[in-house]
């Protein structure tokens, strides 16, 4: 066990995780600086019985250890001041990992950490992950990237924890090894941040370090990530799954999941043990049914009975901005997928749709669109584009989609009052009866909004106003990948992140 009492910690970023992180190691005793380049977020603290700096580039004297927000990079001049005087700087989740071994914390032991990473659909799965869990009877909880700090899991006395892990979390959690982990997928994201694909997919690796190692087949990193993991692997596809993996059956007419891995036949010719029916899931298509499968492999991990999988499938409802229709008019459907933060969950959301207006744009990180223009271009039925990195866009799509029409409604300083409802408005007049206008941007929000929700706020109040719609009706679909906020102290859960 950790002593606390007295240590001084320094803890950078003062937004909900950060004030969750001071509220756990005040309890305990420990003596707390709290770093954030905003005052008015440092005032939010209250009087809480803490020091506080704006100073981001420094540790105080003293300071033991550093517990900073997934926005901090490695070589951020507050992680490079840490190293170089020699003291420790880790993440949240690394925090409760280590909390999580301490009776003083966890007085009935360590709970169970199932986690989930990927570059797409990580909310989705935690989701489905947490409604099977409940099903099956457990006290357990969804927390991590997903909302719900993990530390907050840990006061509350949840046993089992479905955790949601963005890449920079990872980045910042050495010793973390969940009971069973999964990577979902890996595509090009966050290059910008981690400085290479490579820094990138090894940061994904790390969840993989536990005792049950669970990963995408289909896609072929998260696969190559798989066959490098220690311990037991498990291989999920929505093809028919071989021994030691789950995936879809086909052969009596109807779809369903099955677990040709978790199943207590043993041998090599074990026999699939069905889980749930591939019609009882929501969102439907190749997304969901992959999450559907990560979600079922964590659970059966951990001793999850097959009903109780499918009971939990059927319970679970996507959040907000994931393919929501936000408004309906003319024969035309207007689609919400803020979520869709970058090229790879953008793809997924088009190839849903026979004929789209596609409003696109904003921080690209690093990744490159040509191949999503490329294979949708003639799904197109026309492009608006808008936000910092908009000229990848335009530049793509003349190359690729010469004869769809485009517009450009800026980004900078240029940019207009509304740009969202200036984004509907042309859209509107690209759209006819039978077409998706579907926000789908392929890119982080922050450079424009406050976040992913706020951007599909902006669309769905643009839409209604310009298809002259009352109301949205819920209509789930996609969950991308979650990309946090711009800037060294901001919280992943805003526009959550890789």
């Amino acid at each position: 066990m950790v002593e606390w009492r007295e240590r001084h910690v320094l803890v950078a970023g003062a937004r909900r995780t950060g004030a969750s992180v001071v509220d756990v190691l005040l309890e305990l005793g420990a003596r707390v600086t709290v770093a954030d380049a905003d005052p008015a977020q440092l005032a939010t603290l209250g009087d809480r019985p803490v020091a506080s700096t704006t100073d981001l580039a420094s540790v105080p004297d003293g300071c033991d250890l550093v517990v900073t927000s997934p926005g901090f990079r490695p070589d951020s001049p507050l992680a490079l001041a840490a190293r170089a005087a020699g003291v420790e700087m880790i993440g949240e989740p690394e925090l409760a990992w280590r909390l999580g071994q301490d009776p003083a914390v966890c007085p009935d032991g360590p709970p169970v950490w199932l986690a989930v990473t990927g570059t797409n659909g990580k909310t989705t799965t935690t989701g489905m992950l947490e409604a099977i869990l409940l099903a099956a009877g457990l006290d357990a909880v969804a927390c991590g990237n997903i909302g719900l700090p993990i530390v907050d899991a840990l006061r509350a006395g949840h046993r089992v924890l479905a955790v949601e892990l963005s890449s920079f979390q990872l980045e910042w959690s050495p010793s973390v090894a969940p009971f069973a982990g999964a990577v979902l997928n890996v595509a090009d994201d966050h290059l910008d941040w981690h400085g290479s694909m490579a820094a990138y997919a090894a940061a994904k690796a790390r969840v993989l370090r536990g005792r049950v190692a669970i990963g995408g087949l289909d896609d072929e990193r998260a696969a190559g990530l798989l066959r490098a993991a220690p311990g037991r692997r498990v291989g999920f596809t929505r093809g028919e799954p071989g021994p030691g993996e789950l995936g879809v059956d086909t052969t009596r007419g109807v779809r369903r999941l099955v677990d040709r891995a978790f199943d207590d036949a043993g041998g090599e010719d074990r026999r699939p043990v069905l889980l749930a029916e591939v019609a009882d899931i929501v969102p439907s298509g190749p997304p969901g049914e992959a999450n559907a499968l990560a979600a079922a492999a964590l659970a059966r991990a951990h001793g999850v009975p097959a009903e109780a999988v499918a009971a939990g499938l059927r319970a679970y409802a996507p959040g907000a901005h994931r393919g929501a229709v936000v408004a309906e008019s003319g024969g035309v459907r207007w689609v919400d997928d803020s979520k869709a933060t970058n090229p790879h969950a953008a793809a997924a959301s088009l190839a849903a749709h026979a004929r789209v207006v596609w409003v696109a744009g904003g921080l690209l990180k690093g990744a490159a669109v040509d191949d999503l223009v490329l294979a949708n271009a003639g799904r197109l039925a026309g492009a608006v584009v808008l936000g910092a990195d908009r000229a990848r866009f335009l530049e793509a799509l003349a190359r690729h989609a010469p004869e769809v029409p485009v517009d450009d409604v800026g980004g900078g300083d240029d940019v207009p009052m509304d740009p969202m409802l200036a984004a509907a408005r042309s859209a509107a007049t690209m759209a006819r009866p039978g077409d998706v206008v579907l926000l789908a941007p392929a890119a982080a929000s922050m450079d424009m909004f406050r976040d992913y929700a706020a951007r599909g706020d902006a669309f769905a109040a643009a839409a209604q106003r310009v298809a002259g719609a009352s109301g949205a009706s819920a209509e789930p679909g996609l969950d991308p990948d979650p990309v946090p906020e711009a800037g060294a102290v901001a919280e992943p859960a805003a526009d959550p992140s890789s």
